[in-house]
């Protein structure tokens, strides 16, 4: 009952100019939203749908495991002459039918059906917790496609931003401010950043596919994914402690070892109750004595009788020491899977933290500082008191700012989604 492999999550694109709008752009109104996508991922997600197909099976397992033992019943004809019988031949027929029935005196059906129910519960949460590992891969891609999303409306700020310099290089060139060398720097930069828009859209366009095949979407409609999402943390987390008991308490994961104890436990209980065997009962209802051929009246009868073997001997000793030892192991990988739980919440709660700081330090020191010095090399060209060259030179170092903060960003809603897997529970948005 391990956890499955993480897929890693896809880095963040580094290409071309970056510049934060102006404005904050969650998406359409009508845009796919998380809760929407997950959603739609645990009702028609393949893989999931595939898996759950194990949940009736195992309560088919419990109906045949309550079934009762069918009776049997037999007829017999004995003491048939070779010839007949005769006052001077005597002898008389036997007719006979039985009924025997075996009666379960060591409760092993029950113990059965108990086991084969645990066994229930154990897949249901295992079912549980791979719609928790699905629900991982889905953040990874529905954060990609935001992100996506989030870097072409960066790329056509700063195309737009490239685009308005351009024409003051332009002016400052007829106005002899500036040499044709400075204009062409500024047109290159723009050209590149026109590329940047055309590889973003292109990343927009893959990252509606990947979603698309997660949550089953026609792939000719892929394009109709809009995500209604924003990428800043808006969200309060409880402290690591608390993180932690909600881990511990909503992990499917840990519930379904927990119910693996049980189960376990139910299995000594039936190899236990293995230990004996059945008693039989036979039951005839009604035996005929012929007595036509030596001239007797005919007899009619009934008879009951019980058999059982003597359990001398436990022929079930191994099964019962295996099951007991199985006890003993679940037992322990439970407790190391707590610990396990522990430490990646630990870590994963380091990583928002870590990430969160950085943000919004990014966001509150650095790129203000990196966004004055740009602004205001831009106004000395402006004034024909700074090149081309010092422009670029700063828009570069506010571009590989602009960067690193989308790429924080991104990395810490990663990091709030991780954490919800982690926690087996959806406490940040």
């Amino acid at each position: 009952m391990s956890s499955p492999q993480q897929p890693l999550p896809a880095p963040a694109p580094v290409y071309g100019q970056l510049e934060i709008p102006q404005t904050e752009d969650e998406g359409p109104a009508n845009g796919l939203t998380l809760d929407s996508a997950i959603d739609r991922l645990v009702q028609w997600n393949m893989d999931l749908r595939t898996k759950a197909f194990e949940i009736p099976k195992a309560r088919a397992d419990v109906l045949t495991a309550s079934l009762r033992a069918n009776p049997l019943v037999f007829a017999t004809a004995s003491s048939i002459p070779y010839g007949s019988y005769s006052p001077q031949r005597p002898g008389e027929n036997g007719y006979a039918a039985t009924v025997i029935y075996p009666l379960d005196v060591s409760h092993k059906r029950l113990a059965r059906t108990d086991v084969f129910g645990h066994a229930q519960h154990v897949l249901e949460a295992q079912y549980q917790d791979a719609v928790r590992m699905e629900i991982d891969q889905l953040y990874t891609v529905y954060v990609n496609l935001v992100a996506a999303r989030e870097t072409l409306r960066y790329a056509e700020a700063s195309h737009a931003g490239l685009d308005a310099m351009a024409k003051i290089a332009e002016g400052q060139l007829q106005n002899q401010l500036a040499a044709p060398v400075d204009l062409e720097r500024v047109l290159m930069q723009r050209d590149l950043a026109e590329l940047g828009i055309e590889q973003a859209r292109l990343a927009v366009r893959e990252a509606q596919q990947n979603l698309a095949v997660l949550l089953n979407w026609p792939q000719g409609e892929a394009q109709l994914l809009e995500p209604r999402a924003t990428l800043r943390d808006q969200a309060a987390v409880a402290s690591r402690d608390q993180l932690s008991d909600i881990a511990l308490r909503n992990r499917p994961d840990l519930i379904a070892y927990r119910l693996g104890v049980q189960r376990a436990q139910a299995d000594v209980r039936l190899t236990q109750a293995e230990k004996y065997t059945d008693v039989f009962v036979l039951y005839s209802p009604y035996e005929l004595r012929n007595n036509a051929p030596t001239g007797g009246q005919n007899a009619t009868s009934w008879s009951f009788a019980v058999f059982g073997s003597i359990p001398l001997f436990n022929q079930n000793q191994g099964n019962i020491r295996r099951a007991q030892v199985n006890v003993t192991q679940t037992e322990t990988e439970l407790v190391a899977l707590e610990r396990q739980v522990v430490t990646e919440v630990e870590r994963s709660f380091a990583e928002y933290a870590a990430s969160r700081a950085a943000a919004e330090r990014l966001e509150h020191t650095i790129l203000p500082r990196a966004r004055r010095l740009r602004d205001s090399t831009a106004n000395l060209m402006k004034q024909g008191q700074a090149s081309a060259v010092d422009y670029l030179s700063a828009q570069k170092d506010y571009n590989d700012v602009v960067r690193q903060y989308r790429d924080t960003l991104i990395r810490h809603r990663r990091s709030m989604l991780r954490l919800n897997t982690v926690l087996g529970s959806r406490v940040l948005p």
